[in-house]
């Protein structure tokens, strides 16, 4: 495997570890402050589509992009208010959310574009475009550092850009503020954090708003940025990989990054299966390698990637002492 081999692999394992990460920073969130949320596919999904469809309305991805959010965050309201205000189960709720939004993504996307359950082809401004960072050009031609900062580091999107850069903002915010410290006191001991005359439920309430921002943006992310519209089901499963990528990550943000990048890096493979051959010698079918994310999901929910330890009050609604 060359040079450039690598480079193009490494490109396809950010575009493709993009929409994971956001995902798994937002359910860090979610289930730093005890609310598990397997309903991040459900939100990327229909942040995807109302992603796409505004900005084919409205010819502008930043409308669509606030559309994404804003459907994302409805999903994520609908969750809270059926887990934290009502007390229900958790599990269901998110998988209730799942059912609706690959079912409602699609009626809608029929009822308003007649095209099957997608939407048209974004162009122009109605979709992110990729960013040529400062210098790319002028130093495309420097042996090895050359192609790394022009064709690796530069020509994303700004969304890839947001995504890498939640990664220390979430550790300055989890582990260096007020909020951050109260936040995952309510996901290890609400009781403790309601004695201190801190609002559980409000705190809860953040954690899922934050969650639903996160998946907004990545749901937007699929359908205006890494492609040019929507596809029925364009999720794809992610978010149940994202949730497989946070028990890897042991809910931390920099162990999130890591995890992400190698699902993306076995979902790039799956488009190169020449870089297998050249290493293992060995040709393997796409079938096999397009599965290859969804094994290893499998294989580190069952236990294979560590101790994890989940919040302490994980999935269990607090209900307070009179």
């Amino acid at each position: 495997m060359d040079y450039m081999t690598l480079i193009q692999l490494l490109d396809s394992t950010v575009r493709l570890a993009t929409p994971l990460l956001l995902a798994c920073l937002a359910g860090l969130f979610s289930e730093r402050a005890g609310i598990f949320d397997i309903g991040l596919e459900g939100k990327m999904l229909a942040a995807a589509f109302f992603s796409a469809a505004v900005a084919s309305l409205s010819g502008s991805v930043w409308i669509g992009l606030a559309a994404g959010i804003g459907a994302s965050m409805a999903l994520s309201i609908v969750h809270g208010v059926a887990s934290i205000t009502f007390r229900g189960n958790q599990l269901i709720s998110g998988v209730a959310i799942n059912f609706l939004a690959a079912g409602i993504t699609v009626l809608i996307a029929q009822s308003w574009f007649r095209q099957g359950g997608r939407t048209p082809s974004l162009m122009g401004g109605g979709r992110f475009e990729a960013i040529t960072l400062p210098g790319a050009e002028a130093i495309a031609d420097v042996p090895i550092i050359g192609p790394l900062y022009s064709e690796l580091i530069s020509g994303h999107s700004i969304l890839v850009y947001m995504a890498f850069a939640a990664v220390p903002l979430t550790w300055w915010l989890l582990y260096r503020t007020r909020f951050g410290l109260r936040l995952r006191a309510v996901g290890e001991n609400p009781a403790a954090v309601d004695t201190a005359g801190v609002s559980v439920v409000g705190l809860r309430y953040a954690a899922v708003a934050i969650c639903g921002v996160l998946c907004g943006i990545a749901g937007a992310y699929l359908s205006t940025a890494l492609q040019a519209g929507f596809v029925k089901d364009m999720s794809a499963g992610r978010g149940f990989i994202a949730l497989a990528a946070l028990i890897f990550a042991k809910w931390r943000p920099w162990y999130a990054l890591y995890s992400t990048l190698l699902f993306g890096l076995f979902g790039a493979l799956e488009t190169r299966p020449d870089v297998i051959e050249s290493l293992i010698g060995i040709k393997m079918q796409g079938q096999l390698l397009g599965a290859l994310p969804y094994i290893m999901t499998v294989i580190i929910l069952a236990g294979f990637g560590g101790k994890a330890i989940p919040p302490r009050a994980g999935g269990e609604p607090y209900v307070k002492e009179r």
